[in-house]
């Protein structure tokens, strides 16, 4: 895409890079995860060396899924809970500061909590909602039986009084009944002006939301008891007034003025930016995909909220570039990977998604839309660089289409790796979270976005494989599953299937899946599977909107870095860009660190 859009003449800055440094490709991780890459990229050293395999993982001694990238620890019950990180390994910005030098990083991947800075931290992907998962909406409608979709709440709007309905705004959950905590508000329907307003104890008292349209911010406060509250804020979007109300509510975010936990370093460091450039979203996932894939809201009300998302970013980057002079700084625009999940189908008139639907043409440019709106903010930044300045232009993974999900534990089911309770055959019985498995008599499962784990004996709870046996049946299962052809395409799904030895070393390597599957492009695993379902047969269309991913082999997937220095680009890896930084300042790069500085 960057090669295609440069050729045009559509990207001016990277076009000044590529001239001034050049251009290349960039290997990523296994997987190509957002997460995964990221922290690579931050210690310079493969997951075995960091920890981090995937978003979730499996807790060896209930088989539920778990988030992979932090967790919350509380001692006894007069302590309060504290995050801890599940990065581990040594990132850039330790050894800068060890060093005495400036880094200022804005939304890097599995920083929350964030880490001590000589300059300032604010937290990235992996900072929750309110509710302490990744982005948790509600959508509210007068229509009678909606059900809940993905990770979301439906509230039934009943008993309106001069078109005015008492509804509530779900909060964070109760730590000692663990129950919800609410807020009441009134929601009065403007028919004729085509708009609602919210009224509240929150600030504003009254909002106003017109139909189609996303509301300012509404900062709440939940009472927990009767001295403690917790802080927040959301945005509503107006779907519709008419014949039913829909009303769609973002995650509930953290208030950066008062965060339940810390999200910036120093603490007070995001009130302070909120003061400077005004409220912004804070949670690790920003940019409403939920909303859409659940067809709450339309592609235009996702672009929209991307729009705000973008500009927050951008005044954030500003606003500490006017000030930073030295040292080291980081900013994500994440925008670009969440528009290419969700609008991918656009640019191919056959995928699943459209469900033989004609392709929208208002929408097969928006992905290079974009790239362009990325090439501006680099120009922007680039305003504020010197001639002793390096500026790295870097996307840690690539992107394919997703058209096909492969059922991992279906597949290891009919191959005699794992068994499903007795009665229960793969389908919606076989439910999610593995609850349909027989424990006694499986010897393999799938759980997460790219790995297969052994059922082993003393590491699971209930496992059943010896450490004996653990090498034949890796191998077994690499050979039936590698190369496994679609036949309703006559096309390969899985390119190869590596054991942990071959993907990972380091101390943390026995962390991972025992097993890493690379999908060829166009298939992914399937939406069941990555939660522990087992679906009936092997393969399902993916007629979901999410319909781009990076979630397959990693070759197929480098991603690209330019500079505005000559570099060594051939050969160029994640691992490399710590040391380059870092040679860049003038600091000796970490003695774990794996890869080599890129400067010439």
């Amino acid at each position: 895409m960057v090669g295609r859009l440069l050729e045009s003449g559509d990207l001016p800055h990277l076009a000044c890079l590529r001239k001034q440094g050049g251009l290349s490709r960039v290997a990523t991780t296994r997987p190509a995860q957002t997460p995964v890459a990221w922290s690579t990229f931050a210690t310079g050293v493969n997951p075995g060396g960091h920890g981090v395999f995937d978003f979730i993982r499996r807790d060896p001694a209930t088989y539920l899924p778990e988030l992979a990238l932090n967790r919350y620890e509380q001692k006894n019950a007069f302590l309060p809970p504290k995050v801890v990180n599940l990065r581990r390994g040594t990132p850039v910005w330790d050894l800068l500061t060890a060093a005495g030098r400036r880094a200022t990083i804005l939304r890097c991947p599995c920083t929350y909590p964030p880490d001590r800075v000589r300059g300032a931290m604010l937290s990235g992907l992996g900072t929750p909602d309110l509710r302490g998962g990744l982005g948790t909406p509600a959508y509210y409608t007068t229509a009678a039986g909606i059900e809940s979709r993905e990770s979301e709440r439906v509230i039934t709007l009943e008993h309106a009084v001069d078109d005015t309905y008492k509804t509530h705004l779900v909060g964070p959950r109760d730590p000692r009944t663990r129950g919800d905590v609410s807020l009441p508000f009134n929601l009065r329907v403007d028919r004729a002006n085509r708009k609602v307003v919210i009224e509240s104890d929150g600030a504003p008292r009254s909002l106003e939301v017109a139909q189609g349209a996303w509301s300012d911010w509404l900062r709440v406060k939940f009472k927990l008891g009767l001295l403690q509250s917790v802080r927040g804020m959301t945005r509503f979007h107006l779907v519709a007034c008419e014949p039913e109300v829909k009303l769609y509510a973002a995650p509930v975010n953290f208030d950066p003025a008062a965060p339940l936990f810390p999200i910036s370093d120093p603490p007070e460091y995001a009130g302070r930016l909120a003061q400077r450039i005004g409220l912004y979203y804070t949670t690790g996932m920003v940019e409403d995909h939920t909303g859409l894939n659940n067809e709450r809201i339309d592609e235009d009300a996702f672009l929209d909220q991307c729009a705000i998302a973008w500009r927050e970013r951008e005044a954030m980057m500003l606003d500490e570039l006017a000030v930073h002079d030295e040292g080291f700084f980081y900013c994500l625009f994440d925008t670009p990977d969440r528009v290419q999940h969700m609008f991918w189908r656009y640019g191919e008139p056959g995928h699943p998604a459209h469900r033989g639907a004609a392709v929208d043409a208002r929408y097969q440019g928006v992905i290079d839309d974009c790239y362009r709106r990325a090439d501006q903010a680099v120009g922007r930044a680039l305003e504020f660089a010197d001639p002793e300045t390096l500026v790295i232009v870097l996307s840690d993974h690539g992107f394919s289409s997703f058209q096909r999900g492969v059922h991992l534990n279906t597949w290891l089911r009919d191959n005699g790796f794992l068994a499903l309770k007795g009665g229960v055959d793969p389908g919606p019985e076989a439910g999610e979270m593995l609850q349909g498995v027989d424990w006694e008599r499986t010897r393999a499962f799938a759980l997460g976005l790219s790995g297969i784990y052994l059922n082993r004996r003393g590491r699971e709870a209930r496992g059943i494989v010896d450490l004996a046996e653990a090498q034949g049946l890796i191998a077994a299962i690499a050979r039936g599953l590698g190369g496994l052809v679609d036949p309703d395409r006559g096309q390969e799904a899985v390119r190869r299937v590596v054991a942990r030895e071959d993907a990972y070393h380091g101390p943390f390597a026995h962390e991972s899946p025992d097993l890493m599957v690379d999908f060829a492009a166009g298939y992914r695993v399937s939406w069941s599977s990555s939660m522990g379902g087992a679906s009936a047969g092997w393969f399902e269309d993916n007629i979901k909107k999410w319909s781009g991913d990076h979630l397959i082999d990693p070759d197929l997937v480098p991603g690209v870095l330019l500079m505005n220095r000559p570099f060594r680009g051939q050969a160029a890896r994640l691992e490399d860009l710590a040391p380059t930084i870092l040679d860049a300042l003038g600091v000796a790069k970490g003695s774990a660190m794996e890869g080599e500085s890129l400067l010439s």
